[in-house]
């Protein structure tokens, strides 16, 4: 059997890769396995599960709510909240187990299960690696051993999460919104109710686009992956700032009041120097990725703020910020992670955050995001090749050497094996598009060559 966890849970198309029968295993198994690391010690477990609005969700949920049930672990239901709402429940209910359905970014079709540790915390690799085993050990056959009467799991709805979430969020903040005009796109999506009530209360003018879901459309046209409905929204209304979301809000993005989108890595920037400021930016370091532009490594050093670099997914910054006490971190895909406030990306906190700072300069959101220039960033993803050589290629080598040295400082290149497909990508960034591109171009060529 393949690895069923990715960066993110276990995704696939609902009903057909992520099925009810899987789902209901996987939550057994989850059981099991936290049982037996002593997670359940001493006490009758309790879990919270929540879900984003997709259709599938339903059923998904009703499996994973059995199969926690079935294994003895109380369930507490709190409906359709945010991914980062169920990673705050999950620690502020004390519950030792959090589980969220959900595919995030993904079309409507697809679906997810999302485990979370006792506080809220993604699980470590070596349970999932866990539950996935004993997982397949029962479905080859070896029957469960399951409580009866009294020891079987209760399940109730928990209504009280969504009030609970968003006095956290406004609990956090460091000022009000008044004054602030957003236009917040929900993406149809899991934070429809949640993000317009937290702004709202927070005191800011909002414009909703994007909160109907009905099941089928999230992420549809809308959201943090198409922005164009969020940019003409922003400049009709005469808005200070729109905010996207994706489907289980844990990614925000932003657009300008002229309508130009505002990425990840410039919200970093931002919220570094907000962070710096208020004496909150731990050990003066904020966490990203390779795959941040080099405009924003740039403006660091120029602010002298450090740059921690992980690889791609904000599991592994994450992984950086707890290890070593970071406050904050993202990704340029919107995923921006405040460690003191939340144990995941939490879209409606980052916003909240953004909107604050606008709030309290009184600046423009273009006026703070120019503290760093994007670089043009050229990705070019080149199939069927051999990956694995892709550091060990002399030929290759020698062609990334030759175009870091065209590019000088105010340039990069990186080379990357994908973890899921038999092919490399290949990105380059230069103060010049048409450098960027020229760049990229001989590069994919070398790799098509060497590798190919």
């Amino acid at each position: 059997m393949g690895r069923l966890f990715g960066t993110d849970g276990v995704r696939g198309v609902a009903n057909a890769d992520l099925t009810a029968e899987l789902a209901l295993g996987l939550s057994v198994a989850a059981a099991h396995v936290l049982a037996e690391a002593g997670t359940f010690a001493g006490h009758r477990p309790t879990a919270v599960v929540g879900r984003d609005p997709r259709a599938s969700g339903e059923f998904l949920e009703a499996a994973v709510v059995a199969g926690l049930a079935s294994a003895g672990v109380d369930v507490l239901r709190v409906g359709v909240l945010p991914t980062p709402a169920v990673a705050y429940l999950t620690g502020a209910l004390g519950a030792d187990l959090g589980v969220m359905l959900s595919a995030s970014h993904n079309a409507m079709p697809d679906n997810g299960v999302k485990f979370f540790a006792r506080g809220g915390h993604k699980l470590a690799d070596e349970l999932e690696h866990r539950i996935e085993a004993v997982y397949e050990q029962h479905r080859s056959g070896e029957p469960w051993a399951r409580p009866t009467g009294a020891g079987v799991g209760r399940v109730s709805d928990y209504d009280a999460g969504f009030d609970q979430y968003i006095a956290h969020l406004i609990g956090v903040l460091p000022n009000r919104l008044d004054g602030v005009k957003v236009v917040l796109d929900e993406a149809h999506g899991a934070a429809s109710r949640v993000s317009p009530e937290a702004f709202a209360r927070a005191g800011a003018e909002i414009v909703t686009i994007g909160a109907d879901p009905d099941g089928l459309n999230i992420n549809d046209g809308c959201g943090s992956t198409h922005l164009e409905m969020l940019q003409a929204a922003v400049v009709e209304h005469g808005a200070d700032l729109g905010i996207a979301h994706d489907g289980d809000a844990d990614r925000c993005l932003a657009v300008d009041a002229e309508g130009r989108e505002v990425d990840g890595d410039q919200i970093l920037a931002v919220l570094a120097l907000a962070m710096r400021e208020a004496g909150q930016l731990r050990k003066n370091t904020v966490v990203g990725t390779v795959m941040s532009n080099l405009g924003f490594k740039l403006a660091m050093e120029r602010e002298g703020i450090e740059l921690v670099q992980t690889a791609v997914g904000d599991r592994y910054v994450l992984e950086s910020m707890k290890a070593e006490g970071y406050a904050l971190g993202g990704e340029q895909s919107g995923h921006v992670i405040v460690l003191d406030h939340a144990t995941t990306g939490d879209g409606t906190l980052t916003g909240l955050m953004l909107a604050a700072r606008v709030a309290a300069t009184g600046r423009t959101l273009a006026d703070l995001a120019g503290v760093m220039s994007r670089l043009p960033q050229i990705l070019i993803n080149v199939p069927d090749v051999d990956k694995s050589r892709v550091t060990t290629s002399a030929e290759l080598a020698a062609a990334v050497a030759d175009a870091e040295r065209e590019l000088g400082a105010t340039g990069r290149v990186l080379l990357r094996s994908s973890g899921t497909e038999p092919l490399v990508r290949v990105m380059v960034e230069a103060a010049d598009i048409e450098q960027a591109k020229a760049v990229a171009g001989r590069l994919a060529d070398v790799v098509k060559s060497a590798l190919g």
